[in-house]
């Protein structure tokens, strides 16, 4: 080989891959769509194989070319690393930082935290994206967010994990249904539970915090959000598991649900904060953790 494949070139393989279309990735790239494609032409004459297949509907990557990007991912993570590295050395507290946080925290959270983070880390900017957990993993992985906040355990692959807090579930009855003011797991009626749709992984964690792996809960109610499941809860049609920050935050005030805690074992989930291991602003992602722990230690 004459010479190795320039940084641009990967950023545009990888821009392909990811939107799966020139167009879009020429725009992603900021480039016109036949720079783009020189550029992927020269990546592939320079690696003496073919990349990408090109038919008029769809992009199809060959089995190298996968591998290629793959391994391009990493390149550019490394590269994007080592420039985040001089100015975290420069001055650690200080920049962007791009922060995932999925939709069962998110509204009930950062209104809580937002404060205390403008206060005492005033000169780090926090670029918010609210989406569900596989989203937000994949956009971490691929060096597109620094860090996410998480219900966790989540199996993201290799990242640096630090628990926060815990979050306790409670249930929501319809008004006037609920069997007392506290009650054990046991006395849960998993048929008429309902739970968000898969793929919000709050599912997940409320079946695994309850210990009704999938048994009995209700699939077909499966609304979409935490507002919509109160309102069917309101209406009559079963009762649900609500994140104990939601609660707090007022999401129930005013739905006609009464809320009930544990008195047995209290479910809970664990909210924390992941990124990529080898980033090297792990230290300005502990000391942004750290003030999200104080301020719900201190709430709590």
């Amino acid at each position: 080989m004459s010479f190795p494949p320039t940084l641009k070139q990967l950023r545009y393989l990888v821009a392909l891959h990811r939107t799966n279309h020139f167009g879009k990735a020429a725009d992603a790239s900021h480039v016109t769509q036949s720079t783009l494609s020189a550029g992927l032409q020269e990546l592939e004459s320079l690696l003496g194989t073919q990349l990408v297949e090109r038919t008029k509907r769809s992009v199809m990557f060959t089995a190298l070319g996968e591998e290629v990007v793959r391994r391009a991912q990493v390149i550019l993570n490394d590269v994007d690393d080592l420039t985040d590295m001089a100015s975290a050395a420069k001055d650690p507290l200080k920049g962007i930082v791009r922060l995932g946080i999925i939709p069962t925290i998110a509204p009930f959270l950062l209104p809580r935290i937002m404060p205390a983070i403008h206060e005492r880390l005033p000169d780090l900017e926090l670029h918010l994206r609210e989406d569900k957990s596989a989203e937000l993993c994949e956009l971490v992985r691929s060096g597109e967010l620094d860090l996410v906040l998480f219900a966790l355990p989540y199996a993201c692959g290799d990242v640096a994990e630090m628990p926060l807090f815990h979050d306790p579930f409670m249930v929501a009855y319809p008004h006037g249904q609920a069997p007392g003011e506290r009650i054990n797991t046991t006395d849960l009626d998993e048929s008429r539970l309902m739970l968000l749709e898969e793929g919000h992984c709050l599912r997940d964690h409320a079946l695994e915090a309850c210990q009704l792996v999938g048994r009995g809960a209700r699939r077909e109610m499966a609304g979409t959000s935490l507002g919509t499941i109160i309102q069917m809860v309101a209406a009559g049609h079963g009762i649900t598991l609500l994140p104990g920050m939601a609660v707090e935050a007022g999401l129930a005030d005013k739905a006609r649900v009464d809320i009930v805690s544990f008195k047995d074992m209290i479910p809970t989930r664990t909210i924390g904060l992941i990124w990529r291991k080898t980033n090297p602003r792990a230290a300005t992602f502990e000391t942004l953790g750290n003030v999200i722990k104080d301020v719900m230690h201190h709430h709590g």
